[in-house]
């Protein structure tokens, strides 16, 4: 088993499961990604909004993403986050969904997603989202999930609502993307949160 632990290293939070992990429900089959899902990234990550609101590098080429696989491989072996392909046939990729331990509150994990601009407007950052929350809640003995989201980020906040987070009472962080100061606002969803249904 991978020992997920605080960033700080002064406390193990949870532990994940050998590889391939691989949850499923809400019609989505999450997986881990793999070599030869090189060129599909760069057809999902190489997109002005992605570029905006994550720190994925940009352009995203191919050159991009054999790096971005193999630190994820290494964050998965070591233990620091697990990030996983977004698929509704268990093999083709559409997004990822990532998760990773907060540093500042043992227990707790945090989700990123993204989903290719060609596969939007299906539900599946939502879908995705709630089936690896709902994992981390009932497996992992999370405490508590959550989403940093910039306000004005519109479809993020959709994908929170719809994965049954709400707006939590932490105060808003203060960060920087490639330079642009951003403001993230904290979603939450606990063990006895329901998610919508459908």
């Amino acid at each position: 088993m991978g020992k997920i632990t605080s960033m700080t290293g002064d406390e193990s939070v949870y532990e994940l499961p050998p590889a391939p992990l691989r949850p499923a429900g809400h019609g989505v089959r999450l997986r881990e990604w793999t070599v030869q899902d090189s060129a599909a990234m760069v057809a999902l990550f190489d997109d002005p909004d992605i570029a905006r609101f994550t720190p994925l590098r940009s352009p995203f080429d191919l050159e991009a993403a054999h790096d971005y696989l193999a630190k994820a491989f290494d964050h998965r072996a070591e233990g620091r986050r697990v990030q996983l392909a977004i698929t509704v046939d268990g093999r083709t990729p559409l997004g990822e969904v990532v998760l990773f331990p907060n540093p500042d509150a043992p227990r707790e994990a945090e989700l990123g997603y993204t989903v290719g601009p060609a596969h939007r407007g299906r539900g599946l950052a939502a879908r995705a989202v709630r089936v690896l929350a709902e994992y981390a809640l009932r497996e992992l003995g999370v405490r508590r999930v959550i989403l940093r989201i910039e306000p004005e980020n519109a479809p993020s906040n959709a994908v929170a609502r719809a994965a049954g987070f709400v707006v939590a009472p932490d105060p808003p962080l203060h960060r920087e993307i490639r330079g642009r100061p951003v403001t993230l606002l904290t979603w939450e969803r606990y063990p006895q949160d329901e998610a919508p249904r459908g």
